[in-house]
C-alpha cells in the first residue's frame, strides 16, 4: 500500500469512528425523546370512575385489539390521553358513556411517533448521511492526492479541505519593487542575486552554478521581511505565493500536509515563481527529541514541507522565501544547505536607515516648510520600519486635528512621542502636591545625566500625563548612532535611571511608585552587565546568562547554579546601589539648581532640552526662590 492510500484509508477509518460515535448518541438521546409516547395506561375500573363522574370526553374502540383509548380535561383545560383493555363480558359500558355525554365514534389520532418513523430517523437516516458524506470525503481525498485529475481550486466559499489557500499575486498586484523599500540595503544585496536567477536563469546554469532554493528572513518584528519578500518578486517579474504558516495547522491529521502539497503543486505550474511561508515557525517548530516518536498533525506538516523542497526541480526557478522573528527554535532540517540556503537578516535599522525610511513614507504627505529628518531619525533610536511609518501618519493625523493643511516637524516629533509615551492625558489632573513630586523626580532624571561626562544629552521634560501611564518623562537622545557601550557609559545610564527616585527621597524623605519602571530597567541593565557583558570584577569574563529570542523581547536566563544565582543577586544589588549613591551625590552638590528648575517645570509642564541646559549653565544662585519652593 503506497503512502497517498494509507493516508486516504487512514482519514476514511477516522470519518467512520465519528460517524459511529454520532450515531450512537442519536439513539441514545433522541430515539427516547421521539418514541415516548403521551398515552397513560390505566385499569379499566378507572375509565369506569372517570365516567361516572363525567370525566371522558371522547373513546375510541379497537375492535382488533379490544383497546379502549379516551381522553380527559384537566383543571387547566390541556387533553389528557389514556388506554385501558376492555371487558367483553360488561354491558355497562356504553349506557354509563352516554350518559356523560361522552362520543364513542370520534377517532383520536395517536400522537406517539410511529415506531417505523423512529427507526428511520434514528438509524437509517444517519447511515444515509455519513454514507453520503463518506463518498464526497473520498471523491475530495482523491482530487487532492491526484488520483482523479487536477487539485480543486483554492480560494473562496468552496475550497476544497486540503487546498493550500495560498494567494496568488501576479507581479503587476504586487507594485512593490527594491525601491519602496529603504533602510535594508544588506538584505535587498543578499536577494538581488536571487531576482538576478530568476531573470536571467542562462546565466548561471552555463557556470553551473545552482540557486539557492530558499532563503529565510530573519529579524524583529515590523522590519519589513513581507514587504522585501514581496519586492523580490517585483523586481523578478514572477508569480507570487503568500501564505502564512497558521494556514497549514488543522485540526485533522493529514490536512496539513495536503496543502503543502497542494501548495507546491500550483508552484510548480506557474514556475518560475517565490512561494512566501511567513511566520514559518508555526509548522518549522524544532520535532520532539525525548526519544520517542510523534505523530501529530504539526510534525506531518513539517514532513511534508521537507520532502516538497527537497524534491522539485530547482532548474524550475521555485524558490521558497520563509519569514520568523524566531529563528531558534526551527528545525535544524529545514536550515540545511538544499532547503533554506541562506539566512538574510532584518535588522532593526541604523541612523541612515530610519532617515532614509522617513523620507520614504513622506512622499504621499504634505509638508508645511523644511523638515529635518534626521533630527526624527536620532530621536528615534530603535524603532522599526513599521514604528516609523506609523510616527509619519500620527504626524498628518495631528496636522489635521490642528485644522493645518501641511506637516511640520513639530508634528513629527509629538508624533514621536505618542508612539513611545501615548497621548496626552487631558482629563488626568495632577494635585499640587503631585505635580511637585513628578517635577522633582524628572528633574532629578535631568540633572544627573547632564552633569555626567558620557550621558545621552537632554532633548525634552515633561510632567504632562501620558495614556501609558507616565505621569512624565524625560527624553534623552544621542547626537550620533553608538552600537556599542562602554562599562562607564552603563554605569552613567544606572546612576541617571536612580536619578528620581533619589531626588524624592532628597526632596520629600519618601518614596513613591513613580520610581516603578526606573527600577525595572536600572536592575536588568545591572544584571546583563554582570552576567553578559562581563562588567563584573567578581565573576569576569564568564556568561552566566543567555537572551531567549532576541528579536522579541531580549529576556535572559540565568545558566548558573544556585549558589552562582545567588552571587549574581547581591552583585545586582550592590551595583544599583552604588548607582543610586553617586545619583544622591550629584543632586546634593546641585540642589539650587535641582529647586529652581523643578520650580520652572512646575509653571511650564514641558521645557526643551535648550531651556534645561541654559538654566543649567546660569552662574546665578537665586537661593530664595528656591528656599521658597522646596518650602
Amino acid at each position: 500500500m503506497d503512502v497517498n492510500e494509507s493516508k486516504k484509508r487512514r482519514t476514511m477509518i477516522a470519518y467512520i469512528l465519528i460517524g459511529v460515535v454520532v450515531l450512537v448518541l442519536l439513539n441514545t438521546l433522541l430515539a427516547p425523546q421521539l418514541g415516548r409516547s403521551p398515552i397513560t395506561k390505566v385499569p379499566y375500573t378507572q375509565l369506569l370512575q372517570m365516567a361516572d363522574a363525567n370525566q371522558v370526553d371522547q373513546v375510541e374502540y379497537n375492535l382488533s385489539s379490544g383497546d379502549i383509548t379516551f381522553t380527559s380535561k384537566d383543571e387547566a383545560g390541556n387533553t389528557l390521553y389514556y388506554s385501558t383493555t376492555y371487558w367483553p363480558d360488561d354491558t355497562s359500558l356504553l349506557p354509563r358513556l352516554e350518559a356523560c355525554g361522552a362520543t364513542a365514534t370520534t377517532h383520536i389520532e395517536n400522537t406517539g411517533m410511529n415506531t417505523m418513523l423512529i427507526y428511520l430517523l434514528t438509524f437509517f437516516l444517519p447511515i444515509l448521511i455519513f454514507v453520503w458524506f463518506g463518498w464526497r470525503i473520498n471523491k475530495r481525498l482523491k482530487k487532492e492526492l491526484g488520483e482523479d485529475g487536477p487539485s480543486m481550486s483554492f480560494g473562496g466559499f468552496g475550497q476544497g479541505l486540503g487546498a493550500s489557500g495560498a494567494k496568488i499575486v501576479a507581479q503587476k498586484e504586487t507594485g512593490v519593487t527594491f525601491a519602496d523599500v529603504a533602510g535594508q540595503d544588506e538584505a535587498k544585496e543578499a536577494l538581488t542575486e536571487i531576482v538576478d536567477f530568476l531573470d536571467k536563469p542562462e546565466r548561471y546554469e552555463e557556470i553551473g552554478a545552482k540557486l539557492p532554493r530558499g532563503a529565510l528572513l530573519v529579524g524583529p518584528p515590523g522590519t519589513g521581511k513581507t514587504l522585501l519578500a514581496k519586492a523580490v518578486a517585483g523586481e523578478a517579474k514572477v508569480p507570487f505565493f503568500s501564505i502564512s504558516g497558521s494556514e497549514f495547522v488543522e485540526m485533522f491529521v493529514g490536512r496539513g500536509a495536503a496543502k503543502v502539497r497542494d501548495l507546491f503543486k500550483q508552484a510548480k505550474d506557474k514556475a518560475p515563481c517565490i512561494v512566501f511561508i511567513d511566520e514559518i515557525d508555526t509548522i518549522g517548530k524544532r520535532r520532539d527529541t525525548a526519544g520517542f516518536t510523534s505523530n501529530d498533525e504539526r510534525e506531518q506538516t513539517l514532513n511534508q514541507l521537507l520532502t516538497e523542497m527537497d524534491g522539485f526541480d530547482n532548474h524550475k526557478g521555485i524558490v521558497v522565501l520563509g519569514a520568523t522573528n524566531r529563528p531558534e527554535t526551527l528545525d535544524p532540517a529545514l536550515l540545511r544547505p538544499g532547503r533554506f540556503d541562506r539566512r538574510v537578516h532584518v535588522e532593526l535599522p541604523d541612523l541612515a536607515g530610519r532617515t532614509a525610511i522617513l523620507k520614504l513614507h513622506a512622499k504621499n504627505v504634505k509638508f508645511s516648510g523644511a523638515v529635518d529628518f534626521g533630527s526624527v531619525a536620532r530621536a528615534t533610536s530603535g524603532a522599526s520600519g513599521a514604528d516609523l511609518a506609523n510616527i509619519v501618519n500620527e504626524a498628518a493625523l495631528r496636522a489635521v486635528r490642528m485644522g493645518r493643511k501641511g506637516v511640520t516637524e513639530e508634528d513629527l516629533h509629538e508624533s514621536v512621542e505618542v508612539v513611545i509615551a501615548g497621548q496626552q492625558r487631558k482629563n488626568a489632573v495632577l494635585s499640587d502636591k503631585e505635580k511637585k513630586i513628578v517635577a522633582y523626580h524628572e528633574i532629578g532624571h535631568a540633572l544627573v545625566a547632564a552633569k555626567q561626562s558620557h550621558s545621552a544629552p537632554v532633548t525634552k521634560i515633561t510632567i504632562v500625563p501620558r495614556t501609558s501611564g507616565a505621569l512624565g518623562y524625560t527624553m534623552q537622545v544621542d547626537e550620533d548612532e553608538h552600537f556599542l557601550t562602554s562599562e562607564q557609559e552603563a554605569l552613567e545610564k544606572l546612576s541617571t535611571l536612580c536619578g528620581g527616585r533619589a531626588a524624592e527621597d532628597l526632596i520629600f524623605n519618601s518614596a513613591t511608585t513613580g520610581a516603578a519602571n526606573d527600577i525595572e530597567q536600572a536592575t536588568k541593565l545591572a544584571r546583563n552587565m554582570i552576567t553578559r557583558f562581563g562588567m563584573s570584577k567578581q565573576f569576569g569574563m564568564v556568561a552566566l546568562g543567555t537572551v531567549n529570542n532576541p528579536y522579541l523581547n531580549s529576556d535572559t536566563s540565568l545558566t548558573c547554579s544556585e549558589g552562582t544565582a545567588q552571587k549574581v543577586d547581591e552583585e545586582v544589588v550592590k551595583l544599583v546601589g552604588e548607582a543610586y549613591e553617586r545619583a544622591s551625590q550629584i543632586l546634593k552638590e546641585n540642589r539650587f539648581k535641582l529647586h529652581e528648575l523643578a520650580g520652572y517645570l512646575m509653571r511650564k509642564e514641558s521645557i526643551t532640552g535648550d531651556e534645561f541646559m541654559a538654566m543649567l549653565n546660569d552662574t546665578q544662585q537665586q537661593g530664595d526662590v528656591s528656599q521658597e519652593l522646596s518650602e
